[in-house]
């Protein structure tokens, strides 16, 4: 596996995340950085975990520390060993290391419970035996403070006894919670006496059926972050108004004598938002579950297991992570931002190949039935190093169709009656018209690239072709943005905005070197822009255009 080291990484800008760490080093308040990545098994990391996983594990190189891979597995209900071991996947394939092991939060069941237990002792937590319906209508709102339940009162001993009846069996689901006892009526909601544990008889992924009761994310995260000494808690924005109950359910544990300090820092930063996709986990679950695409790995999805399919790079992800920095300011990127250091990365590493995805045939009256040559074709014109290939032509060529136009606009410098073009690589050709759907031209034996008189030609247009003797059959499927327009579902239901066009699958013709391409394996197709290998050698998916084709002139 390659993984990114901090010398072979672009330089980082500063931002306030790095100022905070660089001066918490500086006071001697942690003497290692120490962060982590802590997904939910729920579903596939999508688009916008790259940010915070660059973030994380990016910050923990910077400065010499350690990232851990850990598991939020706190809702059986919904996780999945699938979505551990695709999580596991993107991470590696990203090219980060999180080292020995990947832990969970299920690691820490037992540890949380004695914790629990430790809060109820201490009158700082009681079971509360209303209905889910009860807790919600008497939390109150932004506006009125709420109620205090009537079993608020309970005393330490009976709160103790039914929390263990909780733990070992004995009641239903929804019969009772574990709430914290902080203040009803205090301004921030999440204070109001938040729930910790519920009843859930349901098999867990790891630890099978032997918790009926589960933690709550909210007391099992930033707990989990302290028993694993994370220094710095790095969470999106929509957890800033938690940062206080994060605080005191680690000040509280702290103060009974069970965590070490110095606790760990939550720190909030925005959100990964893109035009033109959707990154909610549940519209992501029910654009699988409906069919609208064909998994989670369809390459028109926003997740890592399509983006790979798709033919983007983990270098193209990791220098969009850098360039879009860290901000607490509220910002959509660009769909184009994405596609442009995709780009950037494959103009640099892909080889180029010739391919015809709208075949025509096209005929060189003048050149002899049954002649072939080899023409040199670059494998990358702005790397000599890596040498060059002979490609075969012949009389019969195909050509794109958009090559030949029977009455030309102005500007059209490609093929038309009477006008001549060069074959890339090969001869400059006159063309003399189109009959029974196959363009006929002649060409001029003395024109060949590289020849000494092949100067002597002038012409402005330069199409690529295939020799259709020697040409290689294959699907290529046109991928493009999934929905049509920059904000899914601001105007409608978001399904409603689908594009349409978002794939499209032709026949294509393409040269014979890419016979036996291995999958994964990526290539520029000239003038089209740049395609991967499918599972199969037969298939090729676009990533990427070479330029980008939704940008308003």
């Amino acid at each position: 596996m390659n993984k990114p080291s901090p010398r072979s990484q672009p330089p980082s800008s500063s931002n306030f995340i790095r100022q905070v760490v660089e001066a918490d080093l500086a006071a001697g308040t942690y003497a290692k950085v120490r962060t982590r990545f802590p997904p939910e098994p729920n579903g596939y990391l999508h688009f916008g975990h790259v940010k915070s996983i660059c973030l994380n594990f990016g910050l923990a190189q910077q400065y010499g520390g350690q990232c851990n891979l850990r598991f939020d597995d706190t809702n059986p209900e919904k996780e999945e060993q699938e979505y551990v071991d695709s999580i596991k996947e993107g991470v590696k394939w990203l090219g980060f290391d999180w080292g020995k092991s990947d832990l969970y939060a299920s690691d820490y069941f037992g540890k949380l419970y004695e914790f629990a237990e430790a809060l109820i002792n201490a009158g700082l937590a009681y079971v509360d035996s209303q209905s889910a319906e009860q807790i919600s209508a008497t939390r109150g709102t932004f506006t009125e403070p709420g109620k205090d339940s009537p079993w608020r009162e309970r005393g330490a001993a009976e709160n103790l006894a039914l929390f263990r009846g909780m733990r070992d069996g004995q009641y239903k689901d929804g019969t009772h919670v574990l709430r914290a006892r902080i203040d009803m009526r205090s301004p921030n909601i999440n204070l109001r006496d938040p729930v910790m544990y519920r009843i859930r008889h349901a098999h867990h992924h790891r630890t099978g059926d032997k918790w009926c009761i589960y933690p709550t994310y909210d007391w099992a995260h930033g707990l989990s972050d302290c028993i694993e000494r994370i220094t710095h808690s790095l969470c999106t924005l929509e957890f800033e108004d938690h940062r206080p109950l994060y605080d005191w359910f680690n000040e509280r544990v702290a103060e009974l004598g069970l965590l070490e300090r110095p606790l760990s820092k939550q720190i909030e930063f925005a959100r990964l938002n893109l035009t033109y996709v959707v990154l909610s986990k549940r519209r992501l679950i029910q654009l699988v579950d409906e069919g609208y695409v064909d998994g989670w790995d369809d390459p028109r999805m926003p997740t890592l297991a399509g983006a790979r399919r798709r033919g983007y790079t983990p270098e193209g992800f990791r220098l969009f992570a850098e360039r879009i920095g860290v901000s607490k300011a509220h910002q959509v990127i660009e769909f184009g931002a994405l596609e442009e250091c995709m780009r950037e990365h494959l103009n640099d590493v892909a080889p180029r190949r010739m391919a015809v995805l709208d075949p025509v045939k096209l005929v060189i009256d003048n050149y002899a039935e049954g002649k072939e040559e080899l023409v040199d074709v670059p494998n990358h014109p702005q790397k000599p190093f890596l040498g060059k290939r002979q490609v075969p032509f012949s009389r019969e060529l195909w050509i794109e169709k958009e090559d030949y136009r029977e009455k030309p606009e102005k500007g059209y410098f490609r093929l038309s009656p009477g006008a001549e073009v060069r074959l890339r690589y090969g001869y400059v050709v006159k063309c003399t018209g189109m009959k029974d759907g196959v363009v006929h031209c002649t060409y001029h034996p003395d024109s060949r690239s590289g020849s000494a008189s092949a100067d002597q030609y002038k012409v402005k247009g330069n199409i690529h072709w295939v020799s259709a003797k020697h040409a290689y059959a294959v699907k290529v499927k046109l991928y493009d943005r999934l929905f049509k327009v920059p904000e899914p579902g601001k105007e409608r239901d978001f399904l409603q905005d689908i594009n349409p066009d978002s794939r499209r699958l032709v026949e294509a013709q393409v040269e014979p070197s890419l016979r036996g391409t291995r999958s994964r394996e990526t290539y520029q197709f000239e003038r089209h822009g740049y395609f991967v290998a499918d599972y199969d050698e037969l298939t090729f998916n676009r990533t990427v255009t070479l330029r980008d084709s939704w940008t308003k002139t």
